[in-house]
């Protein structure tokens, strides 16, 4: 972690050049990629994202929210204390706030209102512009 100009600690998630590799060796095929690195809330995110996509709204829920939980557990690791920016800047954080915005995206989908305002303000409080970034990265699809 380092200390931003406010006080607050950033939190910077470590490389994982091993799922990196696995998801440029298979595409979008991520259902291999959990499977060889299921503690990877990046994997999880991209399995969500392809089960949204494919029109499956429960089972991008379901993965988002255990692309969810791995992304806390990895937080907490670096020293996290649940609060404090996650920069989307620092590409091995995008991992958990992908994880963060599929499941709000999936919630959406359900209607699970409440936990579409819990997750944005997670999102806006670790980083106020990963929202609007995910949203033009998937409009642009």
């Amino acid at each position: 972690m380092t200390n931003n100009l406010l006080g607050a600690s950033e939190t910077r998630l470590p490389e994982e050049p091993a799922v990196l590799a696995a998801i440029a060796n298979t595409g979008l095929d991520a259902s291999n990629v959990v499977i060889a690195h299921p503690s990877s809330s990046l994997a999880w995110a991209l399995l969500a994202n392809n089960a949204f996509n494919a029109g499956k709204r429960l089972e991008s829920y379901a993965f988002a929210r255990v692309g969810y939980h791995r992304g806390l557990d990895a937080l907490r690791q670096a020293g996290w204390k649940g609060h404090g920016p996650i920069p989307w800047s620092h590409a091995p954080n995008r991992g958990v706030l992908r994880s963060l915005f599929a499941l709000r995206r999936a919630a959406l989908a359900i209607g699970e209102q409440s936990e579409v305002d819990r997750l944005t303000e997670f999102l806006n409080d670790a980083d106020p512009t990963a929202i609007e970034r995910m949203d033009v990265e998937h409009a642009a699809r």
